[in-house]
């Protein structure tokens, strides 16, 4: 049985990591059996970030490696009927996804300090209260510095939310009235939107960001279609 190493579940969310909760979401979408780890470490992972998988002896680390491997190991489950062009777009549309709005998402969770708070609070709180501010400002730090290797942080605020508010129209007008991305048929696409945009839309945090994906109503319903259909319980 494949063996998950992720974060636990935060916010009523399945994950707050929307790459854990991408791999999740796929593997309940092709109807995988699952386990999560109980000794999942992020310290231990290879690449030193969850979500990591185990199946066979084999170690899987990073979400897109992960769900390509799945796809070779146990069949091609939801995009074999992808046409070239229409596999190229869904890629694009991912990569929008992972490459571009999760860094203005990921300054509005750790970047804003009413939201890192509660970021802090959610992610950190088993760290003995004693030492938490020095670990928990070390990571903030390493994250925000990263963001800033990647370009994202080298821009105002005001232009951070530009950007990403952009990326959110686009998903928005992409998705239209269809009831998955990629037409009337899920895709491996939908795991990635749903866990994105159900951490903007859900989590407990504010920004410009949360009020325009808020205002484009094809998003929440689509994330409540998503949750219905894959996640009935949470």
């Amino acid at each position: 049985m494949i063996t998950l190493y992720q974060f636990p579940p935060v916010w009523g969310l399945p994950n707050g990591s929307p790459f854990c909760m991408k791999v999740e979401t796929y593997l309940r979408m092709t109807g995988l059996p699952y386990q999560f780890a109980s000794n999942a470490d992020i310290r231990k992972a290879p690449k030193g970030k969850f979500p990591v998988i185990e199946d066979n002896g084999k170690i899987i680390p990073d979400s897109g490696f992960i769900l390509e491997y799945l796809q070779q190991t146990y069949g091609d489950k939801l995009d074999a009927h992808l046409a070239p062009a229409e596999r190229a777009v869904a890629l694009a549309m991912r990569r929008l996804l992972e490459e571009n709005l999760y860094w203005s998402m990921l300054y509005a969770r750790w970047g804003v300090e009413e939201n890192w708070r509660v970021t802090r609070a959610a992610y950190f709180n088993f760290i003995p209260a004693l030492i938490r501010p020095w670990i928990t400002g070390m990571i903030r730090k390493k994250v925000l510095k990263a963001m800033h290797g990647h370009g994202m942080g080298r821009h105002t605020p005001q232009e951070i939310y530009h950007i990403g508010k952009t990326d959110i129209s686009a998903l928005a007008n992409f998705l239209g009235d269809k009831a998955f991305f990629m037409g009337t048929q899920p895709t491996s696409l939908d795991a990635a939107a749903y866990a994105f945009l159900a951490n903007l839309l859900w989590a407990p945090t504010h920004s410009p960001l949360k009020a325009h994906a808020e205002s484009l109503p094809n998003l929440a319903a689509y994330c409540a279609r998503i949750k219905a259909r894959y996640w009935p319980s949470t």
